[in-house]
């Protein structure tokens, strides 16, 4: 995110008051001593020798808090309705349409030919130390795998969060018990892999600082509908809720900006050898649990992207550094940290930014995009804000006020273009663009301005 932004989200916690920042816990803090300093040797989480070094990141901005902290001042002004975190019901994974307890936003329907499958991986470094929690030995990690599936009667519709991690989340915005249920994706829990997409090229996703991978649902269930493999990865004890099986719900605890690129992009390396196993027919799930019929031996290591949100935009460029197998990545909305913004990169990238930002407004984005030897594009989508590249846009839309938003405080978080409209735009030109640089098909989109989508803009 650009920097007039991060003055004005820090100009807007300020303002919420102390009261919201207490009862948000804003994530942009100074980080546990475990945090900040390597253990057991060897730099952050015992790495690999080829892990990437340090970025000390100065403060990155973290818009979801700012969001939060709107809510909170509602709160607060509204006589504190809203501002204890309550216990709710363990009704977090109520199907879209039955649940009888309040709102349930509706994400749209993929767009692609096939029908969509999920599966949740619980998988373990056994080279790296946790690199949050010295008492954890070695790094743990739940991915989830969306997938072009078939057969899909009989398997249930996968939440947005598990239950637990629901529970937290709808805890960590005040929600009043009640009001609001988390939405039912369109993937198909372990249905079986669709033989027709054939070999399944493989995007791998990194949501925003502090958040939740299923932030990026609404773009992951579309493009496994369009025959792609996507793997979301949530970064434990940094990401505010990430549940394994048990359930065992684990919260953040990593505040600091320290090592947190250097994690994510290990992170990153890490599942790539694990969807490696897969590849060669191998289950890596430490728990044994089945991976879908069809996907072993089915996953295309030759044709790997990456794209992320916000935080996770600088996350694909470093891990692009890291891993020459990641072909192509895509910033979305994110500002570029770190020393990798001044290293050439010979891949494709794709800067995709909201109706404030390009390369004029945003100093690293011009930076990196003289550094880019590969094929380069810079789009601008009108109407939009910050959040309307994660699944904000749905949340907020359809469930703000019982978020305690303002409608206006949802038009400044998510834009003026209509939800289903940004959504829609983000999509096709997530598919136009992996399409065309993965060489799964041409696509004329990438070429220049399109009269079909007059709200994005090519920024030569």
């Amino acid at each position: 995110m650009s920097a007039s932004r991060i003055v004005r989200n820090r100009l807007l916690v300020r303002a919420a008051g102390t009261l919201g920042a207490v009862a948000i816990g804003l994530g942009v803090t100074v980080a546990p001593a475990a945090a900040s300093t390597p253990h057991h040797g060897g730099g952050p989480g015992n790495a690999a020798p080829d892990a990437p070094v340090d970025h000390s990141v100065d403060n990155p901005a973290d818009d979801t808090a700012v969001a939060k902290a709107q809510a909170a001042a509602n709160a607060a002004a509204d006589g504190g309705r809203h501002v204890q975190p309550r216990a709710l019901p363990k009704s977090g994974a109520a199907p879209a349409g039955q649940s009888d307890w309040g709102t349930t936003p509706t994400i749209p329907a993929p767009t692609g030919p096939y029908q969509v499958g999920t599966v949740n991986l619980h998988l373990v470094d056994q080279t790296r130390y946790d690199p949050w929690v010295p008492t954890y030995p070695r790094r743990e990690l739940m991915v989830q795998l969306w997938y072009p599936a078939t057969q899909t009667s009989g398997h249930a519709l996968a939440p947005w969060l598990q239950s637990e991690a629901a529970d937290s989340f709808l805890n960590s915005w005040n929600v009043w018990p009640g009001s609001m249920n988390v939405p039912t994706t369109a993937g198909h829990m372990g249905a079986p892999v669709d033989p027709k997409a054939g070999k399944l090229p493989v995007l791998l996703y990194s949501t925003g600082l502090h958040s939740d991978r299923s932030q990026g649902t609404a773009l992951a269930e579309d493009m496994a509908s369009r025959g792609y493999l996507v793997v979301m990865i949530d970064s434990t004890h940094e990401a505010d809720e990430v549940q394994f099986p048990g359930p065992r719900l684990e919260t953040a605890t990593a505040a600091s900006s320290n090592y947190t690129l250097t994690v994510r992009s290990a992170d990153a390396k890490f599942v790539v050898n694990e969807l490696a196993l897969i590849a060669g027919g191998k289950d890596p799930d430490v728990d044994g649990a089945a991976l879908p019929a069809g996907l072993a031996g089915n996953v295309d290591m030759s044709r790997i992207g990456m794209f992320g949100w916000s935080y996770g935009g600088p996350t694909v460029l470093d891990s692009m550094t890291l891993d020459p197998r990641i072909a192509a990545g895509a910033d979305l909305d994110g500002e570029l940290y770190g020393p990798q913004d001044a290293q050439n990169l010979n891949r494709p990238f794709l800067l995709f930014g909201a109706s404030y930002h390009d390369r004029n407004e945003d100093s690293s984005w011009a930076s990196i995009w003289s550094h880019l030897t590969g094929p380069r594009y810079e789009l601008k989508l009108a109407g939009t804000e910050h959040l309307s590249f994660s699944d904000y846009e749905t949340l907020f839309s359809q469930a703000g006020e019982q978020m305690g938003l303002t409608s206006d405080q949802v038009q400044q978080d998510i834009g003026t273009l209509a939800p289903n409209r940004a959504i829609y735009i983000m999509r096709t030109y997530l598919a136009a663009y992996f399409d065309t640089v993965l060489h799964i098909k041409s696509n004329p989109l990438m070429s220049g301005p399109s009269k079909s989508f007059p709200e994005v803009s090519f920024i030569r």
